[in-house]
């Protein structure tokens, strides 16, 4: 269904008063200086997406990762980021863009993470259905576009290049589509059992233009997490169309100077 503007706000304001009895409240407090930034991927996509925001960190002396996410079962890709974040050595960013938001909100609870970063990214709370949450706001228009054979999913090429990476030059975004990586249904069944943006410093960029998650969704949750947040006008791809923008939020949220 869809969500009124009453139901909204009151959805907002609930949201916001979960913050403030949670662990850190509104607050958003600073987040200590950390060297090292773990980048994970979502759907459609593999580690290589975040390659322009890898690059900008590296340029400034940050030590930058990019999770393979194997895009089986939520707990396979919660590991397989934990695995990568046992390896660092200090404070560290964990950065998730669209579906791997749960995978830092679950997996940010490592003690080596300093601060998260969610890039057009889901951010569910300890337990939440996102599935329900989502449908309480417009579908947007990649959801269709969605195909399946058997059990494993992927992206058509139409929706991939009108509704996920639209504001991409056709033919990037025709690379793009060629190495998305496939899904398996069963990690779209996963919950969160815990949610780090409860603990630790928050940042969120929404992406304005976003037909795979719905901006108004993006907005209600970096909201309810006291999140940091910029707006960014760019397709679900922010952190290819706009990697400026991301790599200076990634910075802050590093301490860094931005």
């Amino acid at each position: 269904m869809m969500m009124n503007r009453r139901s909204y706000l009151t959805a907002m304001a609930a949201g916001a008063a979960a913050s403030l009895i949670s662990t850190r409240g509104m607050a958003n407090p600073a987040p200590m200086r950390a060297r090292n930034v773990v980048l994970v991927h979502g759907l459609f996509a593999d580690g290589s997406c975040w390659s322009e925001v890898i690059q900008r960190l590296q340029a400034v002396g940050l030590n930058a990762t990019a999770v393979q996410n194997p895009l089986t079962t939520l707990p396979d890709a919660v590991a397989a980021a934990q695995r990568v974040l046992a390896r660092q050595d200090g404070p560290t960013v964990l950065v998730g863009h669209s579906f791997a938001g749960m995978i830092v909100t679950e997996a940010g609870m490592h003690p080596n993470v300093s601060a998260l970063v969610y890039v057009a990214a889901r951010a569910p709370d300890a337990g939440e259905d996102y599935t329900a949450l989502a449908k309480t706001f417009p579908t947007p228009p990649a959801s269709a576009g969605i195909v399946f054979d058997g059990d494993e999913g992927r992206l058509s090429e139409a929706a991939f290049l009108r509704d996920f990476a639209g504001d991409l030059p056709e033919a990037k975004a025709k690379v793009l589509y060629a190495v998305q990586e496939p899904f398996q249904k069963a990690l779209l069944t996963g919950k969160t059992t815990q949610a780090a943006w409860r603990s630790k410093p928050s940042f969120y960029a929404v992406s304005t233009e976003d037909r795979t998650i719905n901006p108004d969704l993006e907005r209600f949750m970096a909201k309810r997490m006291g999140a940091k947040t910029i707006e960014v006008k760019a397709s679900h791809l922010s952190l290819i169309s706009h990697p400026d923008e991301i790599t200076r939020l990634i910075l802050e949220a590093a301490g860094q100077p931005v």
